[in-house]
């Protein structure tokens, strides 16, 4: 079973930037494809970026491409979203998500059926 804490996130003003972090046990980091999802007040919990268990293969939603960087290192079982020109709409509770397989994200937008372990959130605030 694999274990998700996120750390970071916070309370940041519009045109501002902020890191979030995802640090993994129980299981072989690399052998995980990782991914954030975020979810705000009243809405569905969505996509933000996915990264394969390499880091060779990413993917965006579209409202964050350009403007958050997902990345992840190995050797520290950790998994980052460097989220840059943040926008109140940005503001959210944050997920991190693991699984071993990957979804058939080259053809439809990852979800999150796709992931079967879950952090438990993270705030990120973008004021106006």
């Amino acid at each position: 079973q694999v274990q998700l804490i996120e750390s970071g996130g916070g309370l940041v003003q519009a045109g501002g930037s902020l890191s979030v972090s995802c640090a993994a046990s129980g299981r072989t980091f690399s052998s995980l494809h990782m991914g954030w999802f975020r979810q705000a007040p009243g809405k569905e919990r969505e996509f933000v970026a996915v990264i394969s268990k390499t880091g060779g293969t990413i993917y965006y939603a579209d409202s964050v491409r350009g403007r958050f960087t997902i990345s992840r290192n190995n050797a520290k079982n950790t998994m980052y979203l460097q989220m840059n020109s943040l926008k109140p709409e940005d503001t959210a509770v944050y997920y991190c998500a693991a699984d071993s397989q990957m979804g058939a994200w080259s053809v439809r937008v990852p979800r999150r059926t796709d992931f079967g372990s879950w952090g438990q959130g993270i705030q990120v605030t973008v004021s106006s």
